[in-house]
């Protein structure tokens, strides 16, 4: 296991005694604000857009996406609706909770990082910016291609 898989775990871990205690976060605030950081980011919006959107300050929302405060019921259908999602969209991936849920999220967890890196928003953003889908389907097939997985032309 590499060194920082144990960190992690270890982070979880942590993480999910203290929320037990009421000392901090708890893990499903924090996956909640890892979704709606994603969402945000994949849409391009700042934290200051989104914060006026929804009536909140941007410090407010970084709160939220860091699970350091807890969203209502109300706001995260708010913010669902302002970012054009279901609100089940903020819990998909959720790892289960408690002391007997492995802390390895594995691959999915592996996945779900991958995905909220900057690298990654910024390439999906551009890939949708391709106005020929002729040409975003090549550009799709050559990433493929360099990552040593098979041609896909034709599906989605």
């Amino acid at each position: 296991m590499s060194a920082k898989k144990s960190s992690k775990k270890a982070t979880l871990a942590k993480a999910y005694s203290l929320s037990k205690r009421g000392e901090g976060p708890n893990p499903i605030d924090i996956h909640v604000g890892q979704r709606l950081r994603l969402r945000r980011t994949l849409l391009g919006l700042s934290q200051e857009t989104l914060g006026e959107a929804v009536g909140i300050t941007f410090q407010q929302l970084q709160k939220y996406e860091r699970g350091a405060n807890r969203i209502s019921a109300s706001r995260l259908f708010n913010l669902s609706q302002v970012l054009g999602v279901p609100v089940t969209f903020f819990f998909e991936d959720l790892p289960a909770s408690g002391p007997e849920a492995p802390l390895d999220g594995g691959s999915e967890t592996q996945e779900f990082e991958s995905m909220a890196r900057r690298e990654t928003l910024e390439l999906v953003r551009a890939y949708y910016r391709i106005p020929d889908e002729g040409v975003r389907r090549r550009a799709f097939d050559l990433v493929k291609a360099l990552a040593g997985e098979p041609e896909m032309s034709g599906q989605d």
